[in-house]
């Protein structure tokens, strides 16, 4: 096995290899048992780098898209060399080939994991001017609250409301006309 990976040339592939798989195996074992996958380096050097993390060339690079490299650089040329019988140029050029697209496969992956989050913020600024529908009855002159169900951005929200006016009974259709802190201050439409 070891001759596989280390003798006649293989080296230039196998070391990349068994690292970016070794690396990438520890962090994905410390995202399952509960760490963030980081791993925490302490080095003392005087060294100042005034670096903007938020470049895209740096979050382009990181510990997990230069693991994905190695890995896949390092298999691909190694089944090209030994599987294929290709030569060391050739084998070099596909194991570049595989190991960005690992690269690739993994920037997909990590944007679809992005795009499941979602804020859960809600700007009630943006419901002024909206219509809606009492839902549980709003007491006149401030004198209590009750619910509005709004729809915004195609969703249909339960907000407490409050109104200046007379009381507004259930399904009296109603006006967003100012909003204090996260309740809605509504008259009727």
């Amino acid at each position: 096995m070891l001759d596989a990976l280390f003798s006649n040339g293989a080296a230039w592939f196998g070391v990349p290899a068994v690292f970016g798989t070794a690396f990438f195996t520890l962090r994905l074992f410390a995202m399952f048992v509960g760490g963030d996958g980081g791993l925490d380096l302490d080095v003392d050097a005087d060294v100042d780098l005034d670096v903007d993390a938020s470049n895209s060339a740096f979050r382009a690079l990181s510990i997990q898209s230069l693991s994905a490299f190695l890995m896949g650089f390092g298999w691909g040329g190694l089944g090209a060399w030994h599987g294929a019988g290709w030569s060391m140029v050739a084998s070099g050029a596909f194991g570049l080939g595989a190991g960005v697209g690992m690269v690739w496969l993994l920037g997909l992956l990590l944007k679809a994991v992005h795009d499941l989050q979602s804020s859960g913020n809600q700007d009630f600024n943006a419901f002024v001017g909206a219509e809606g529908v009492v839902y549980v009855t709003v007491p006149g002159e401030r004198s209590g609250r009750g619910q509005v169900q709004v729809v915004h951005d195609d969703r249909q929200r339960t907000c407490d409301a409050m109104t200046e006016s007379r009381e507004l009974v259930t399904r009296t259709r109603v006006r967003i006309t100012a909003v204090e802190g996260n309740v809605l201050i509504v008259v009727e439409a």
